[in-house]
């Protein structure tokens, strides 16, 4: 999936969506273009959009896979709200960051899409792939010498980990416990003006 630049897209979005969008953000916190320094009248509209475009570019998904992900949040019982996150927190790739094993959700995608995750004891590369409770990922034996996995076994990426997952950083090794909570998971976004947006 394309995208424009992360520090561009962190720009327009108000919030660091990568390690590197956050570095561009601190220098220039205003919108990009000639304009950027305006101040903008957002409609209601407009902030739903933005919540919306805010959830997407930090589990790095398309339209389509967010639109499913509602439409199948809404089917649940429960909030619609937290059933989403819910979902979105079960993807490979989201378990993957936070798990520690990868800087960024875009990273985090790449990983998955190479072949270096295994679920269970068998190749997934598949990000969007969803998980369950106990299931296992592991990095791969001949993928743990690269940078990316040295740095996670010291625990560089994260500074915690959430309740949700069981991780064992030495043996890049984690499990998924349970559902993650809304408060558990580090986004930034409004997720119930995400939900208003689609349910218009």
């Amino acid at each position: 999936m394309r995208h424009k630049p992360v520090g561009s897209l962190s720009r327009s979005l108000g919030i660091p969506v990568s390690p590197a969008g956050a570095k561009v953000l601190e220098e220039r916190s205003y919108r990009p273009g000639q304009h950027g320094r305006r101040r903008h009248d957002v409609s209601e509209y407009g902030r739903r959009l933005r919540e919306k475009q805010r959830l997407r570019a930090q589990y790095f998904i398309s339209e389509k896979q967010m639109r499913r992900a509602f439409e199948e949040a809404s089917r649940r019982g429960g909030r619609t709200d937290d059933n989403l996150v819910k979902d979105l927190e079960r993807r490979l790739d989201a378990v993957v960051l936070r798990s520690g094993f990868a800087r960024s959700i875009y990273q985090a995608r790449q990983i998955v899409t190479h072949g270096h995750v295994l679920v269970n004891g068998k190749r997934l590369d598949r990000p969007a792939a969803r998980l369950t409770d106990g299931d296992f990922i592991q990095i791969k034996e001949s993928s743990r010498e690269m940078p990316v996995f040295v740095a996670a076994r010291e625990q560089a990426h994260v500074d915690s980990t959430p309740p949700y997952l069981e991780v064992y950083p030495n043996a890049l090794l984690s499990r998924v416990l349970r559902d993650a909570e809304r408060v558990e998971v580090p986004i930034v976004c409004d997720v119930q003006l995400v939900v208003e947006y689609y349910a218009r």
